[in-house]
């Protein structure tokens, strides 16, 4: 109940996100409307998003984490990105970022449970401040400070066009040269559409205009069933207003996915990602009610985006369907055991945290020896359903 309550508040701000209320990152300079249909500053972010001059070595661009010829995910099934820098991998995998611009501000809401934000964690407030992370961080994009990026975006064929925009002199200070970087990469993704296209087949039947098979209508109601796969508690799957469906409230949840060998840093066995309590977010440090915690995504596109899970590694839908119906009645599919043969359930969280993991709700609420809350058939419906969130549908 405090999901779906929750979920009802969240919807009643998407509106004034569509709008830009998002903010971010500083204005200013021309920002009239081009050819494209896109501000000058939008312009200028779409050239800069996908050069990848503004990396420390030269060969990577936003774009090579957020392919658009991939809904603006990653461009392969790596379980996390590799780095600008040989032998570094950034610590999570690359979400698509696509419909984030109805994202809202991180807070809590009246009964406490946290909401809005960008990235995994919600660190991020605007598109703007979520840009800054990549440019800035050691194991992505490896700059070593705001000068050092001011620097590659002043030796950048895209100079002249960033200046004509902000300013004759504006390179020449870094930090509000950063902060309208930070703004055009944010306009960028505001306001072309393809960031938001809303094309898939489930938008199309919506309109009228396509039919859903018998497997995909029996997936749908699946999803949004309480008491099978309940899916819809946080990946709301009605809109508001004349915004379509998100497929998420936007909140957070700890869902104990496993531990993800793949990834570089899990060799150290007493490093944890905690999401919302950190190590990458330090200021909710102290609140050990959320470590484990990270934010719902939206499930638009959800079938090109694998691996799925903020640490990747659940590696194809019809696993993260069965993760969630299987991961308490089944624990031995998902985690491993120790010497004495006992599954070390939620192994990617501290002991002290797993009582963070959502127990509670369904399909969670199961034990082992029950009956999962689908089947096999139904996840296969679930998952027909799924397929038809992927924009670009053609009937």
């Amino acid at each position: 109940m405090r999901r779906l309550a929750h979920a009802l508040t969240a919807l009643l701000t998407l509106s004034l996100a569509a709008c830009g209320g998002g903010g971010g990152g500083g204005g200013g300079g021309t920002t009239g409307q081009g050819e494209s249909g896109m501000s000058a500053a939008a312009q200028v972010g779409q050239k800069l998003f996908n050069d990848p001059i503004l990396s420390s070595t030269g060969a990577m661009s936003c774009a090579s984490c957020h392919d658009a010829g991939n809904h603006h995910a990653a461009p392969d099934t790596r379980s996390v990105p590799l780095g600008a820098t040989p032998g570094h991998e950034a610590g999570r995998q690359a979400p698509s970022l696509q419909y984030l611009k109805f994202n809202t501000r991180f807070g809590f809401a009246a009964d406490g449970t946290p909401t809005g934000g960008f990235t995994w964690d919600g660190r991020a407030n605007t598109l703007g401040d979520q840009a800054s992370g990549p440019l800035l961080n050691p194991d992505e994009m490896a700059n070593t400070s705001v000068e050092d990026v001011v620097a590659k975006l002043k030796r950048s064929t895209h100079a002249a066009d960033f200046q004509r925009v902000f300013g004759g002199d504006i390179l020449d200070r870094p930090a509000d040269a950063f902060a309208r970087l930070q703004f055009a990469l944010q306009q960028y993704q505001l306001e072309d559409p393809d960031f938001a296209p809303f094309s898939s087949k489930f938008d199309l039947w919506r309109a009228g205009k396509a039919q859903l098979s018998d497997a995909e209508m029996r997936g749908m109601a699946l999803f949004n069933n309480p008491t099978k796969g309940n899916c819809a508690a946080c990946h709301v799957s009605t809109g508001i207003g004349s915004t379509p469906p998100l497929f998420t409230d936007n909140t957070y949840d700890a869902l104990g996915v496993p531990r993800n060998p793949d990834i570089r840093a899990n060799a150290d066995p007493d490093r944890y990602d905690l999401g919302l309590c950190g190590p990458t977010r330090v200021d909710l440090a102290e609140r050990g009610d959320l470590c484990g915690a990270f934010r719902v995504p939206s499930l638009r596109n959800v079938a090109k985006t694998a691996p799925y899970f903020h640490n990747g590694a659940i590696k194809t839908l019809a696993d993260a369907v069965r993760f969630y119906v299987r991961r308490d009645t089944n624990p031995e599919e998902w985690y491993p055991t120790d010497t004495n043969g006992v599954v070390q359930k939620f192994n990617d969280l501290p002991p002290a945290y797993r009582k963070n993991v959502n127990t509670t709700e369904v399909p969670y609420n199961r034990k082992p020896g029950d009956n999962p809350a689908l089947t096999e058939a139904e996840i296969a419906d679930v998952v027909a359903f799924l397929n038809t969130l992927t924009d670009g549908y053609t009937p």
